[in-house]
């Protein structure tokens, strides 16, 4: 059988037999690879695949390392809510938009608050606009039940 072989510094030696790979990478003493099966001929490359493996295995860990993971934090209020009260809710979404996470904004009504579920769009609304020079509306107040949300994503 023939392999077209490539030597470790990356130059290409031609096809040559199976046995001659072997003996060019035990000469070498490093292993012989096969990179690329199913071209005609195979490829083989002269390598230190215990090497390889540990570089591939950092570039991964790397990778997830750099990888960012964006959480959607809950911030629940209350149609009854007042002015210093949706100040301080508005300071903490503020942080988690700067900190590049989602906010979701919950709120809950209970017995006859139902019957005014407009004052809580109203209150959204106003939220959304306090919130709009760092964060934009991702999903529009949508009521499911008790309960009214809307979700903020950082721009």
């Amino acid at each position: 059988m023939e392999v077209r072989l490539i030597s470790a510094d990356g130059q290409q030696l031609g096809v040559v037999s199976l046995k001659e790979a072997l003996a060019h990478a035990a000469e070498a003493n490093l292993d012989l690879v096969e990179v690329a099966p199913m071209a005609n001929p195979p490829v083989c490359r002269v390598m230190d695949y215990g090497k390889f493996k540990y570089q591939q295995a950092k570039k991964q860990q790397e990778a997830r390392r750099r990888q960012t993971t964006i959480q959607v934090k809950e911030v629940k209020v209350r149609p009854k809510i007042e002015g210093h009260d949706m100040a301080v809710k508005l300071r903490n979404i503020r942080r988690f938009l700067e900190d590049h996470d989602k906010a979701k904004i919950t709120m809950i009504f209970r017995g006859r608050e139902m019957a005014h579920t407009d004052r809580g769009y109203r209150i959204l609304q106003q939220m959304a606009e306090a919130l709009a020079d760092i964060g934009v509306v991702e999903q529009e107040p949508k009521q499911e039940g008790r309960t009214l949300s809307m979700i903020v994503a950082p721009r």
